[in-house]
């Protein structure tokens, strides 16, 4: 099995092959509904419809941000 290193939120990450944007969010947030949440690679925002179809890419740069209310 081919191992891709990158980077989510600044940490080392590994993921298999084939990995997807969407399964890189998935396993940050536990299975927890996505809602608010956006991403980047490599400083590029993805839509959440591309986030299925976007491959994970080794050295890639990945962001997972979530909207936070308050003031």
């Amino acid at each position: 099995m081919t191992v891709l290193a990158l980077r989510v939120n600044g940490e080392a990450v590994r993921v298999a092959a084939g990995t997807t944007i969407a399964d890189v969010v998935t396993g940050l947030l536990g299975g927890d509904d996505p809602k608010g949440v956006a991403v980047a690679v490599d400083r590029c925002v993805i839509p959440r419809s591309e986030w299925a179809s976007t491959p994970a890419r080794a050295g890639s740069l990945v962001e997972v941000v979530t909207a936070a209310a308050g003031g």
